[in-house]
């Protein structure tokens, strides 16, 4: 029994895919590093409590840089700042938002030479991780076509 050529490319296509979702996640974890320039994907993955259910931020405020340093979250419902706050505070993004009753601000620091090490001991972390998966789906792939290649010679 000989093994066929969609089997072949369905494996491929299989590797492919889970390389770039590895790659994606890679490169969605970097936007979210707080390097001391705003940087409005730090707040992505924040989810405000609003009228009962967990919101996306992204889905019921604006969220702009106003200065190299200082982002700007305007909440289009006023009465949901108290929850928006608590969200940002929740996400622990390490920085305290300042609620001046219209909208949040976010002051970012200036990088101190501790936390620029910091930042590329986590880069390199999160690369050699991301290298790791890769190889993983590598050898799996890699066993699947010997398993297909020992099945068609049997």
């Amino acid at each position: 029994m000989a093994f066929g050529i969609e089997e072949v490319d369905f494996l491929f296509e299989t590797f492919d895919e889970e390389n770039a979702k590895t790659f994606e996640n890679y490169k969605t974890e970097l936007q979210g590093i707080r390097a001391g320039r705003a940087n409005p994907h730090i707040l992505d993955k924040v989810e405000v409590e609003y009228y009962g259910t967990m919101t996306p931020l992204n889905q019921m405020a604006n969220v702009t840089i106003a200065e190299a340093r200082v982002l700007v979250v305007s909440v289009w419902d006023k009465s949901a700042l108290k929850n928006v706050e608590k969200a940002i505070l929740a996400a622990n993004v390490g920085i305290t938002p300042n609620n001046d009753g219209t909208v949040i601000r976010l002051v970012f620091p200036e990088v101190t030479e501790e936390r620029r090490r910091a930042l590329v001991k986590d880069i390199k972390q999160g690369a050699e991780e991301t290298k790791i998966v890769l190889r993983n789906h590598r050898r799996d792939i890699n066993e699947e076509l010997k398993k297909l290649k020992k099945d068609s010679r049997e």
